[in-house]
């Protein structure tokens, strides 16, 4: 809109002379107090919804707006029929931008009246008046008002410093002689109500002005008088504290001097008191505590047993009796954590699934002890945590790897100097409640020693019946464990005591194939180790094909730490050409990945092939394995077996009860009875640094001595395990997964099986069970008709 000047010359005594002061004006609404004419200050609103306004006063040639006292609140937006009539034109000074808002030093020019608004809503702009000021003729009256008005501003002065920095200010910019400005100014140094300043500065009529500016100005003083009262009240008071203060710290220093001095003590009580304050502490407990309590505040300070009095009352106060997080039971919430967290495992995500709906049926998931077996890196420890996030709980994890000392489970007698207490009562400590979830790795590796047995201690902690009073020594009082959620971690079953197994419900995670690998790659390993090197995605770039040939020429391990460590090998190169200056992004394919790995550790495995050789699966700690078997005919001057290949004892029986077996049935296989009568035999498990036991190789061997005797050869990739009795039974065996695995990576897609393992294959997930081919044999005629037809 346009703005129309006015050239009034009697508009008001602080326009210069040759101003012209606008006729429409840009209003900003003031909300603590108006604004006087004879006023210099910042002020601050904000961006929004003013910068308009802001931005089109700076845009005027004059650069001035108008400031309007309102009603109401700042942060509601305001009306024009909250504005008051009369306001001050203001003239804006180096406007700037900080933070959402907007400062700038407004200058006093004079008063304006609005005559009608031309914008109801922001930026208000209005049509104003600049109204004349009534002034008086010189006389006693005013005289004697201007003469108070200065004697109550002389005596405002010693009580406020601020008050002489404004009529330092003021005497600047204008003379004390003018009763108008100087009721202005007057009024801009009074704390009175915003509608008592309004009506200040309605007051055209400078006598009217004076009379209304004094009353409030002397009211101010009297204010100010009482201010400065209360003040030299309160200086008196805190000279008398710090007087206090000081003989406080004499009398401290010299009952300490004499050992009386109680305050330390008195501290560490009440400390422990306020720790106790709403917790549901056992009745046992209590008891405890406030002997315990009753003894401290009766030793000495620097007796020892004061010592261990505080550390056991600091313990046990810091435990969260009756306190537990709440458990978020949604499953579906559940499986995205899981699915988040982990490619693959899909049967493992199964049962924790179901293991968590029956804690949803519940209300609470409680007195579980769930049990992940596998080969290390296929993601146990990660597992636990993924639970953990999924339950909304506290996660703890210790390694029980290696512990000889039950005191690390159940705590140390405080009658000993270091005494603590066990593991589990430290980790409800740490986490500050009672229900976390508290992983204990390596459960497999417990040692014993002459210190006692931990394994046979964690039976009170795992038992759900138990551990609800679990006693640790060093508390010596029961603490409630039954709603922890413990979860165990073991490479293998063998050594763990069946007692202690018994107690836990296993989950068992067996290794990758190649296609989990790839994924898990993709969308953990990779990412994690960019983000852990400081590499933008965009600088390194892998390719699908070298990371799939990474995995099957460098990391065929059944779990995937190896093949992270790789993908941190090949990062740190590609670190290293970055910081030579190489161009981005650096692309790793195949040619690099042989560049900064060298020669892949794995080929392609050729089966060996010919008369005498077969090919067996193998479970081992580390996931399955392939596993050739080797018969040869040494001579044939006498009848002998000999077997070579660091076999365990499990497995040398194996080998000699297939050797028995085939020797007593070999015409039914339509071989010559009197091959093993004149024949030296030598069975052979290639590497043979390698241990090896167990009797799942049984029909391995058998086949192998079958084929040197008859002279047949396996034409094909096919891969056997099973259990061989001495009157032809196939017996189940372990770890089927596991060999199904193996026997993939190696690219066997025929098997033969135990019959009564189908149930194990076919719980398999689809994907690994794809393409498989196999056979399940009874006896061992079953396994002979499939490899030889007979």
């Amino acid at each position: 809109m346009s703005e129309e000047p006015s050239n009034s010359s009697s508009a008001g005594e602080l326009a210069v002379a040759g101003d012209v002061l606008p006729a429409n004006l840009y209003i900003i609404p003031l909300f603590e107090r108006p604004f006087f004419p004879a006023q210099a200050q910042p002020i601050i609103i904000d961006e929004e919804p003013w910068l308009e306004t802001i931005e089109a006063i700076g845009e005027a040639p004059q650069q001035v707006a108008g400031l309007l006292l309102m009603s109401g609140d700042p942060g509601e937006e305001p009306g024009v029929r909250h504005f008051a009539a009369m306001g001050t034109i203001v003239r804006m000074h180096d406007p700037k931008h900080n933070d959402g808002r907007v400062h700038f030093i407004a200058e006093g020019l004079q008063r304006f009246r609005v005559v009608r608004w031309l914008s109801d809503k922001p930026p208000y702009l209005a049509q104003v008046e600049y109204p004349e000021e009534q002034k008086p003729e010189e006389s006693d009256e005013l005289r004697a008002y201007a003469m108070a008005l200065i004697n109550t501003i002389r005596e405002l002065i010693p009580l406020n410093p601020l008050y002489s920095e404004e009529l330092k200010h003021f005497l600047k910019r204008f003379s004390p002689n003018e009763p108008s400005l100087l009721a202005d100014f007057a009024a801009t140094l009074s704390t009175a109500p915003k509608k008592d300043l309004q009506a200040a500065l309605d007051a055209t009529d400078v006598l009217e002005r004076l009379e209304k500016v004094l009353l409030l100005t002397k009211k101010e003083l009297d204010v100010v008088k009482l201010q400065s009262q209360i003040r030299e009240r309160v200086e008196e008071q805190m000279s008398e504290q710090q007087r206090r203060f000081f003989l406080r710290e004499q009398l401290k220093v010299i009952q300490q001097e004499l050992g009386i001095s109680k305050d330390d003590r008195t501290a560490d009580l009440d400390i422990f008191r306020e720790r106790l304050e709403g917790l549901e502490l056992t009745e046992p407990a209590q008891e405890r505590i406030d002997s315990e309590m009753d003894k401290l505040s009766v030793l000495e300070t620097g007796s020892p047993e004061y010592a261990v009095t505080r550390n056991y009352l600091d313990v046990i106060t810091s435990l969260p009796w009756g306190k537990c997080s709440k458990d978020k039971l949604d499953l579906k919430r559940a499986r995205e954590i899981l699915d988040r967290d982990h490619d693959g495992l899909e049967d493992v995500k199964d049962r924790i699934i179901e293991f968590l709906a029956v804690g949803a049926t519940r209300g609470e998931v409680a007195g579980s002890i769930l049990l992940l077996v596998g080969p290390p890196g296929v993601g146990k420890t990660s597992i636990g945590r993924s639970v953990a996030d999924a339950l909304g709980r506290q996660f703890y994890r210790f390694s029980v790897g290696g512990m000889r000392d039950e005191a690390e489970i159940k705590g140390h007698r405080r009658t000993y100097i270091g005494a603590m207490p066990g593991k589990f009562i430290q980790a409800i400590r740490e986490v500050k409640v009672a229900n976390p979830v508290i992983m204990l790795d390596e459960i497999d590796k417990v040692g014993a020693s002459y210190h006692g047995d931990p394994a046979s201690a964690l039976l009170e902690v795992l038992d759900p019946e138990q551990n609800s009073e679990f006693l640790d020594h060093y508390l010596d009082v029961r603490f409630d464990l039954s709603k922890t959620l413990f979860i165990c971690t073991a490479n293998q079953l063998d050594t763990i005591p069946n007692p202690l197994l018994d107690r836990m419900e296993n989950i068992r995670l067996s290794g990758y194939i190649a296609a989990e690998k790839l994924a898990i790659a993709e969308h953990h390993l990779w990412p994690r180790q960019l983000k852990r090197a400081g590499i933008a995605k965009s600088k390194v770039k892998l390719s699908r094909a070298a990371l799939r040939h990474l995995i099957e020429g460098y990391a065929r391990e059944a779990g995937v730490r190896h093949l992270e460590q790789l993908l941190g090998r090949i990062i740190r190169k590609a670190a290293v050409k970055l910081l030579e200056g190489t161009k981005t992004p650096i692309r790793v394919g195949l040619k690099e990945i042989e560049d900064y790995l060298g020669k892949p550790l794995f080929r392609d495995e050729k089966q060996l092939k010919g008369v005498g050789v077969v090919t067996g699966l193998a479970w081992t700690a580390m996931g399955g394995a392939t596993l050739s078997v080797e018969a040869s005919l040494i001579h044939t001057k006498n009848r002998g077996f000999k077997l070579t290949g660091k076999l365990g004892e499990v497995m040398r029986e194996s080998a000699e009860i297939a050797y028995s077996y085939v020797s007593a049935h070999l015409r039914e296989f339509h071989g010559d009875q009197k091959f093993f009568d004149e024949a030296f035999v030598h069975l052979h498990v290639p590497e043979g640094a390698t241990p090896k036991d167990g009797p799942s190789a049984g029909v391995t061997m058998a086949t192998a001595l079958l084929s040197l005797a008859t002279g047949k050869r396996i034409a094909r990739p096919l891969a056997m395990t099973g259990e061989l009795t001495l009157t032809g039974h196939v017996f189940p065996v372990g770890g089927i997964r596991e060999k199904v695995i193996a026997a993939r990576r190696s690219k066997i897609m025929e098997l033969i099986l135990p019959a009564a393992n189908q149930r194990d294959f076919d719980e398999l997930p689809e994907h690994i069970r794809e393409g498989v081919t196999v056979h399940f044999a009874e006896q061992y005629k079953d396994v002979a008709q499939v490899v030889f037809g007979l």
